[in-house]
C-alpha cells in the first residue's frame, strides 16, 4: 500500500487525496482557442486561409507522406487536400488545432492540438502533432510543446496526456525527452487506417509540472544556446537540475 493511500481513508478504505482547492466537483475550463505566444514560436488557431499554403510547403506532397504514417490522416498529395483538411480541422473543438508559427519567418511549420479534453476530470491530451524540418534543430518545437503544457496546468488541469502508436519511435523518444512519464501500453487500443494499433500512454501530472517547467525554462533560456543556436545543455539535464 502506498503512502498516499495510507494517508487518505473513507469509511476505513483507502482513497485518493482531495482534488486541489477549487470547487472540488466543478470542472475546469475548456481551453480557450486563442493564440499562445512564446519567444520563438506562436501557437495560432488553425486557419485554412492563413496557414494552408505554408503548411503544405512544409508538410505536403509525396516527399512528406512518411511524416503521416502514424497520424490519423493519410497526408496531403496536393494543395487542395491540405486546404480542405485545414478548413475542416479549424472548425473542430476536440481536437482543437493550432498552427505552429515560427516567429523568425512568420511561416506555419507544423500543427498540434489539444484533444480528449475532459474538464470534469481535469485531464487533457496534447496530440495530432506534426512538424516540418523548419521546426527542428531550434527552440521552436520544444517551446511549442511547453506553451501547450503550461497553458493546460494554468487552467487547472491535473494531468496532461501523450499517446502514441507503440511503433512510433520518434514520438516515444520525444515524450520522454519532454518530461512525460511512460505508463504502459494499451494493446489493440485502436484501428487506424485499417491496422491494429497498440497505444503507448504517457503523462505529466500537476505534481510533476514544477520540475518539468523548470527544465523547459532553463533549456529555453538564451544563455543555454551558443552564437549558432546550438544547445549547451540537453533538456533532460536542465530538468534534472530542479531535483538537486
Amino acid at each position: 500500500m502506498t503512502q498516499q493511500k495510507q494517508q487518505h481513508l473513507e469509511h476505513g478504505q483507502p482513497v485518493g487525496p482531495p482534488a486541489p482547492a477549487r470547487d472540488r466537483d466543478a470542472p475546469v475550463p475548456f481551453p480557450p482557442h486563442e493564440a499562445l505566444v512564446g519567444k520563438t514560436v506562436s501557437l495560432v488557431p488553425l486557419s485554412a486561409g492563413a496557414h494552408a499554403a505554408s503548411l503544405y510547403a512544409h508538410l505536403g506532397g509525396e516527399e512528406n507522406l512518411w511524416r503521416w504514417t502514424y497520424m490519423m490522416s493519410a497526408g496531403w498529395r496536393d494543395g487542395r487536400e491540405c486546404e480542405e483538411a485545414c478548413e475542416a480541422w479549424s472548425k473542430g473543438t476536440d481536437p482543437q488545432f493550432y498552427a505552429v508559427v515560427k516567429q523568425s519567418s512568420g511561416e506555419a511549420v507544423g500543427m498540434m492540438s489539444y484533444l480528449s479534453v475532459v474538464p470534469a476530470h481535469r485531464r487533457i491530451e496534447i496530440g495530432s502533432v506534426i512538424l516540418g524540418d523548419a521546426a527542428k534543430g531550434s527552440r521552436v518545437g520544444t517551446e511549442a510543446y511547453a506553451l501547450l503544457v503550461e497553458s493546460a496546468f494554468a487552467l487547472g488541469y491535473l494531468r496532461v496526456e501523450w499517446k502514441a502508436n507503440a511503433f512510433n519511435a520518434r514520438s516515444l523518444k520525444a515524450a520522454r525527452r519532454l518530461g512525460f512519464t511512460f505508463e504502459g501500453i494499451f494493446r489493440k487500443h485502436m484501428v487506424v487506417k485499417g491496422r491494429e494499433r497498440d497505444t503507448a500512454y504517457f503523462s505529466i501530472t500537476d505534481e510533476e509540472w514544477p520540475a518539468v517547467k523548470h527544465g523547459f525554462d532553463a533549456w529555453l533560456a538564451d544563455d543555454n544556446f551558443d552564437g549558432q543556436g546550438v544547445q549547451k545543455r540537453k533538456l533532460e539535464e536542465c530538468r534534472g537540475e530542479s531535483k538537486n
